[in-house]
Order: C-alpha cells, then structure tokens, then sequence
C-alpha cells in the first residue's frame, strides 16, 4: 500500500505541496486537469508540468482523479464516440507522463452529492452531511444553484435539458452504455499501462429520480465482468458504500481484490444516522460505521498494493478551506491508516 493525497493543483488548492510532502509516511498525489472542459483531451505537456511539481516536493504523481466522462457517454448520444476518443487519448498521454491510475465515475449528472458541508459537531469541529429528505426538497428549477459545493455549474436550462433526457435512461441502459464506454477504453489503458479504477456512486442510491449503478458488491463484480481486463478495475472508497449498511465491505474487498481489481481506495469513515442520512465522522472505526479496521484487514490479505488516501475530512482547528478537504484532519487520517496498516503487516499470519 501506498500513502496518498488529494490535491488540487496550484490555482486552486490553498495547501502547499510541501505541507503535505511533511506528512509522516506520504508518497504521492492524486490530482487533476480541473481547467480542462469535460470532454476536451488532456494534453500531455500540461499532465508532465503538474507531474513536475510534484516530484519538486519529493512526491510522485499515483492518480488522476478524475477525467470526467461527457453526458453524451452516459446517455449513449450520437456525440458519444467522439468524446470516447477524446478520452482515449487522455489515457494515452496519462500513460506517457507515467501515471499509473486513473479514477473515474459514471454518475449521471452530479458527482458526490451532500446536503450541508459545514454540519457543526459539539467539538467545534464541521463536517460533510446528507439527508435524503432534506436533497428532495431542493428546487432544481433554478439550475444547481442551491445544491451545496454545485453553484452555478448548470443553469437551469441545461440541467432541465439533461434531466429530461435521462428520463429514458433506466439502470439497464446505463450499465449497457458503461459496457460500450469501457469496450474502447480499456484496450487502450492496457496499451498505455494505465489502471482504470471506477469510483463508486456517492451516495449510492438514486438522487433526483436518476439512475446509479455502482453501489453494491454485485454491482462491482458486474462492473469488472463487463471487460475481462486487469486494467478495469475499482476505486474502493469505504465512505461511499459505507453509507449503505447493506454493503458488507469486508467481504467486498475479498471478493473483488481477489480478482486483482482493487486498483485504488478512499478510506474515510461515515455515520448512518438513519435511511439514507449519514455524516462523515472522524476516520477511527470508533467513531463510524465502518469497521476501517476489517476493511484494512481484508485488503492486506488480498495483497493490496496501489495508492490508498484518507477521503474526506473535517475541518478542525480552525482551519478554513475547499470542505472536505482541509490539511490538519486528512492528516491524521493518513496517520491513522499507516498505523493500521502497520500493525497488519507485523501481525503473523495463523498457520
């Protein structure tokens, strides 16, 4: 296992890169092209200057999270193949800057979605928080403006537009327009020596009456049947089918890191504190409904061996910034997964 951090890029993450280089046992970063436009390829002397700065920190660059894949994919529109071919060679140069993942998602429309990002705890401390009853009384007849961390990223035409043609779309036809995307895509990460990681759907049930797909274990064995390839593989993020307690993580990450398709994982810890609500609470298992203990252990017996980052934190001691993603508490949960992992590694395995 390899430690890991989300960072922004220079324009938009407050935190230097040294700041995190310091954090005991760090080695890399998980970033992104953010000014790229979906759709657009991803240039290579653009990747290799972002690559650039992170080895000046004594870092390598482990993943790229994430290439966004264009509605006109999802929705299998006649557009479709000539963005699949924008992103194919997107791949390709990930592949000649020598990135070795890349963490995708196939969400329609909206990305990881929560009601509030600044819940306020008693310690002082706040954090990301989702109530399922509280995202249906969002009036999305104004665009994404009232969807918290969306701002005016589509107004209310487009969004009418694209809500009205996945009216169409149910879950069969998505899962028949991911087998398409990944039957052109795959081939070309496997050229590229490239490992393409899907990220579960987060929260993972349907929002706005649209569909996802990616929520469960039988979903990511479906998803790794759909192209019989090491290169497709999952991102397993712990917070993400955390918030589901019919997910058995565990038993997940045996099944699916048995086959060698673990290729990435978000390990951060949430609390369910109903249907459909959870809050993301400190990353020990104590705190949660994640066992982050089991699910570590479960990856260090199937060998695990990819980049591994702390998700989502709180922001605490007052610091300020992007939610979610502040220094001080993504920090100690990178700390607190090399501890675990360490202990693991040391513990003898039973005859």
């Amino acid at each position: 296992m390899r430690m890991t951090f989300r960072w922004y890029g220079p324009d938009l993450d407050p935190i230097p890169l040294q700041y995190i280089g310091q954090i005991p046992g760090m080695d890399g970063i998980v970033s992104a092209l953010h000014e790229v436009p979906v759709g657009e390829v991803w240039r290579e002397d653009a990747l290799a200057r972002r690559r650039e700065l992170i080895e000046q920190a004594g870092l390598r660059f482990s993943v790229v999270e994430s290439i966004f894949v264009h509605e006109d994919i999802k929705l299998g529109r006649g557009e479709r193949d000539r963005y699949i071919e924008a992103y194919q060679q997107s791949i390709r140069h990930l592949g000649e800057v020598g990135v070795p993942v890349l963490c995708y998602n196939f969400m329609p429309i909206f990305d990881w979605t929560r009601t509030t990002l600044d819940t306020r705890f008693p310690d002082g401390s706040t954090a990301l928080t989702y109530d399922h009853e509280q995202l249906a009384r969002i009036d999305l007849s104004r665009g994404t403006g009232d969807l918290p961390g969306w701002g005016s990223a589509f107004d209310a035409r487009e969004l009418a537009a694209l809500l009205e043609a996945y009216r169409s779309v149910t879950e069969e036809r998505l899962w028949e327009n991911l087998a398409y995307f990944l039957e052109r895509i795959v081939p070309v990460a496997e050229e590229s020596g490239v490992k393409l990681a899907i990220h579960p759907d987060d929260p993972p049930w349907s929002i706005f009456g649209l569909p996802r797909i990616i929520t469960s274990g039988p979903a990511l064995r479906r998803l790794v049947d759909l192209v019989d390839s090491r290169a497709n593989g999952v991102t397993f993020c712990t917070g993400s089918l955390g918030a589901s307690l019919d997910n058995d993580l565990p038993a997940m990450v045996r099944e699916i890191g048995s086959l060698g398709r673990i290729h990435f994982a978000h390990c951060r810890n949430v609390k369910v504190t109903g249907d459909r609500q959870f809050y993301e609470s400190k990353h020990p298992s104590e705190f949660g409904s994640v066992d982050m203990l089991e699910v570590l252990r479960a990856l260090h017996e199937v060998g695990f061996d990819g980049p591994m980052r702390p998700d989502h934190g709180r922001m605490i001691w007052g610091e300020t910034g992007k939610p979610g993603y502040g220094l001080y508490d993504r920090a100690l949960g990178a700390t607190y997964l090399l501890g675990l992992w360490e202990a693991l590694s040391r513990t003898p395995v039973p005859a």
